[in-house]
Order: structure tokens, then C-alpha cells, then sequence
């Protein structure tokens, strides 16, 4: 088992686990199902009137697969794919009802949908090529693929922009994945999945970005050819499957689709696929460093290069972690002094090496008051890492926060939160401190406020 084998996956402890941070919490996952099944019964009921054919939904993508990952960045939203079946014998070309013709009659009950306040929709988007597009004020979306289903034949066709039907199947990929591992080696596979999409998401712009099927099919062919009898932890097996991944398409850029061998599900760029090798092999290298450390905080600041601030750091009392600085660099060591200054309106609080509690909607100034004592050529970073439910609800579990001796946040969810700060030289750590942040949910009205408008002139 690796060093931070727990950091990644830890059902003690999984708060502070990789595999808990990077996927939607359990609120999330409720809310975006409440809201799925109410637009499927919706889709289905509405779009049977219009057509006077059978229909039916089917859930896919990565919510169905278990690969589901929370925004890398604020703003940008959970995806869910909702795929809805219109039934008719034979071919989909031989019936009524053309693919512009479907995709149409799937836009105009979004639209509906939409425009009703109780649903918490904000929108139905601009149609795109391969789905129409609704999305929700809980930071989500769902794509709503449409298909011809004949069931006879168990054959699906997906209804494109340009008025053409696709020979696609999601449910058979789904059949494939599902077959390919059981019990907790399929867990196992899906968190695999998720650490490779999260690591792409914070790596790759959207457009140039590896899609979730294509990560999804490499991860389970590369855990199924890898050598993993010596391997426990995840860290390890990530490593096996990054390197497995790598050498596969050093040998072939085409990654067929397990279900219709005639698929190709790298559609990226000749550039972007160029850039894709380049960043999985400097994330093999990131994690053969990580494996090496010699110790667990060493490891996880290693990690961090890849996952940023979604990588847990180990808890541990300031004794240990002073004792893991000592014998994390023999020769050259610097012990990182924090103060802590909180300010709002006209009060004020203070810490060193942790605050709290603090009301939110502070701004919060770290110091490292030692700084003069520094190394010439060591260098300061600071990251952030949000903890608890309002966190997860606002999708910010932190951020990479810079360099220098000093750094300024606010406060702005209830709960324990971290700063945590690394010191440098040559790209070694020679010193690190985490600072703990208390936030309650109270908000301190002003003191003396202005007196109001009718009283100002007497």
C-alpha cells in the first residue's frame, strides 16, 4: 500500500479522502435526482401526446456508470445525461418522425419546463449537435439525448442536429462496463475513473479536454491488463493504470468503443491528443514521485500537483507535523510562524497558527511572521481547503492561493476550513504549517451603525 493510500480513499475518515472530495455530495446526488425523475416523467408524458408513440427514459453517462464528478472550478456545473426512447418498429429512418423533427418537439418541452418558476430551471439552452440541454439553479445541467428504440431488435439511434440518425448505444457500453468487474474491484474501477477525470478537468481546457466515456473506457481496459497482485492502495493503483494508459496510446491513438468496434471514442485533435500524452506522462511522473515520498505529507503535496487543493492533506496535530518537517528535509528546515488577523466592520480577531471561531464574511490576512528567518531562494504557497456542507453545496472545496509571506481570504462557510501553507527550496519542502479556520454561521451586525436619513439633520 502507498504512503497516502488513506488520502485517496479512507471509509474511516472519507471526508478528508480524494475519492469523497472530488464526487457530488450526498444532498447533491438527492437533489439532481428529484429533479431527473420529475423531467423524465415530464418528457415522456408531453412527448407521447406529440408523436402517439410509445416512450420511454433511460438514465447514462456518468451518473448512471458511478463516475460522477463535482466542478472542477466555480461556475462551471454537474452534467447529467437523461437519454429518451421513441418506440417504433424497424429502422429509424422508416418512421414519421424525422431526428430534427424529434430533437424539435424535445426543445419546445424544455422550454415549457422552463419557463415554470416551481422547477428551479434557469433555462433550456441552445440545442446542441448530439442533445438538447436543460439547466437548473443548483449548479447542474442535464443533456437530453433523444433515440429511436426499436425493442424487437434491443436497436438505438440517436437523433443529431443535422437531421441524421447515429448508430449509438449507451446502454450496451453500460452492459460492457458493468461485466468487466465485480464487487469492490467495480468500486474500485469507478473511483479509478474519477481521480483520471477530476485530474483532466483541472488539467485541460473544455474543448481540448478528454471526454468522460473515452477516460471511463481506457481506466477499466487499463485496470483490466495492469499488473495489480502486489497492489493495495489506490495510489498505487493509479500509478499501474496512468503507466498502462500512457503505453497504450504511445502504440495507437484509437480507442475503439467496446460496444460498436466501428467507434472511435478519441475525438480529439491531433494537437490535443499530442497534449493529452504529454500531460499523462508528466501525471506518471507525479505519481512515481508521490510513491517515493518519504513521508505522508510529502507525498500529498506531490499529489497536489495533480489534484490542487481537492487533495486532502493529512490530519495531524502541529507536533507531528513539525516532526514530519525535521525528517522531511535533514540539512535545511524552516518552521512556518502564521499569524491570523479576521476583520469585519469595526471588529476585529486574532490567532496564531489558527483562528476561530470567526463569523463569515470576514477577510481573514495570514502572515508568516517569521519570513526574515527564511532561507535565500525558499519560496511561500498558500492553498486553501474548504471542508463541510456549505462548501460542497456552493461547489468550493478551495483553491490554490499563491505565493508570498502573506496572503488575504474571507470567510464565507460555516465550519473547519484549512490553510495550508508550504515552504520550498529547489522544490523540496523544507517547512509546512496548516492553519485551522473556524467559521460559525453567525453574522455580527454593525457596531454604532449610521444613524438613519430622518434623524441625520437635527
Amino acid at each position: 500500500m502507498g504512503i497516502a493510500a488513506n488520502l485517496f480513499h479512507n471509509p474511516d475518515d472519507r471526508e478528508n479522502s480524494l475519492a469523497y472530495r472530488i464526487r457530488p455530495s450526498d444532498d447533491q446526488i438527492q437533489q439532481q435526482q428529484e429533479r431527473w425523475n420529475d423531467l423524465a416523467d415530464v418528457l415522456k408524458e408531453m412527448l407521447r401526446d406529440r408523436v402517439g408513440k410509445p416512450v420511454s427514459s433511460w438514465l447514462q453517462g456518468s451518473y448512471k456508470f458511478g463516475t460522477q464528478i463535482r466542478p472542477a472550478r466555480m461556475g462551471e456545473e454537474f452534467d447529467i445525461d437523461l437519454g429518451i426512447y421513441v418506440e417504433w418498429p424497424g429502422a429509424a429512418k422508416d418512421g414519421a418522425n424525422g431526428a430534427c423533427e424529434l430533437k424539435d418537439h424535445v426543445q419546445a418541452i424544455l422550454q415549457d419546463y422552463a419557463s415554470v418558476d416551481a422547477n428551479d430551471a434557469t433555462e433550456a439552452a441552445k440545442p446542441k449537435p448530439r442533445c438538447n440541454r436543460i439547466r437548473f439553479g443548483q449548479d447542474f445541467h442535464i443533456d437530453v439525448p433523444s433515440y429511436h428504440l426499436d425493442r424487437q431488435d434491443d436497436a438505438r439511434e440517436l437523433a443529431t442536429e443535422d437531421d441524421k440518425w447515429d448508430n449509438s448505444d449507451p446502454k450496451a457500453v453500460y452492459v460492457w462496463w458493468k461485466r468487466q468487474f465485480d464487487g469492490a474491484q467495480r468500486d474500485r474501477a469507478r473511483r479509478l475513473a474519477r481521480y483520471l477525470k477530476m485530474w483532466a478537468a483541472l488539467t485541460f481546457e473544455h474543448e481540448a479536454r478528454p471526454s468522460s466515456i473515452l477516460l471511463t473506457v481506457l481506466v477499466a481496459r487499463a485496470l483490466a491488463s495492469a499488473k495489480t497482485d502486489d497492489l493495495s492502495g489506490d495510489d498505487e493503483y493509479l500509478q499501474a493504470v496512468v503507466a498502462e494508459i500512457a503505453e497504450r496510446l504511445q502504440a495507437s491513438r484509437v480507442v475503439r468503443n467496446p460496444a460498436n468496434r466501428a467507434e472511435d471514442l478519441n475525438r480529439l485533435s491531433d494537437v490535443d491528443f499530442d497534449d493529452f500524452r504529454i500531460k499523462l506522462d508528466e501525471l506518471l511522473s507525479v505519481a512515481e514521485r508521490a510513491l517515493a515520498a518519504v513521508d505522508q505529507c510529502d507525498s500529498a503535496e506531490i499529489w497536489s500537483e495533480a489534484f490542487r487543493h481537492f487533495f486532502p492533506y493529512p490530519r495531524e496535530d502541529g507536533a507531528k507535523a513539525e516532526v514530519a518537517a525535521r525528517h522531511a528535509i535533514a540539512p535545511l528546515r524552516f518552521d512556518p510562524q502564521v499569524s491570523v488577523l479576521a476583520t469585519q466592520n469595526k471588529r476585529s480577531w486574532t490567532g496564531h497558527n489558527g483562528i476561530g471561531p470567526i463569523p463569515r464574511n470576514c477577510d481573514i490576512r495570514f502572515a508568516v511572521v517569521n519570513h526574515d528567518e527564511l532561507p535565500d531562494g525558499a519560496a511561500i504557497s498558500w492553498t486553501v481547503r474548504n471542508e463541510g456542507r456549505e462548501a460542497e453545496v456552493a461547489n468550493d472545496l478551495g483553491h490554490i492561493g499563491g505565493a508570498g509571506t502573506q496572503h488575504q481570504e474571507r470567510s464565507a462557510y460555516r465550519g473547519t476550513h484549512n490553510m495550508d501553507v508550504v515552504v520550498k527550496m529547489n522544490g523540496r519542502v523544507i517547512g509546512r504549517r496548516r492553519v485551522e479556520v473556524q467559521v460559525s454561521g453567525l453574522v455580527f451586525p454593525q457596531r454604532n451603525p449610521a444613524r438613519p436619513a430622518w434623524v441625520s439633520l437635527r
